[in-house]
């Protein structure tokens, strides 16, 4: 009996080491697809990334196309004003340089009504 005994303990041993040898098995394979499972993730993450981005810069570039032409429509407009300014200024700057020197020369007092 002895020797049944003994088979049969050595047999549960070997049960014991083949399934000690299974669960590493196991934990290596999912630490592996653990690290693949990250791996992958990091390159989804980054191509999202990149997807995004360019969306961002071709949304800037169609909306900032739009900012410039209005901003010089404004430009022009306001060179227009300025213009128009400039020519009225020059057009009664001798009326006016003529008044201010005929009000310099020549006062006339007024008494203030108090």
């Amino acid at each position: 009996m002895s020797a049944q005994n003994s088979a049969g303990i050595q047999t549960l041993l070997d049960a014991e080491r083949d399934a000690s040898k299974i669960v590493q098995k196991a934990r290596e394979y999912r630490t592996k697809r653990v690290r693949e499972a990250r791996d992958e993730a990091k390159k989804e993450i980054e191509a999202y990334r990149t997807k995004k981005e360019e969306e961002y810069k071709k949304f800037e570039a169609e909306h900032s196309q739009g900012n410039k032409a209005a901003e010089e429509e404004a430009n022009k407009e306001a060179d227009a004003q300025i213009a128009k300014i400039r020519e009225a200024g020059k057009k009664n700057q001798d009326a006016v340089i003529n008044d201010l020197l005929e009000a310099v020369f020549n006062p006339r007092p007024e008494p203030i009504a108090a």
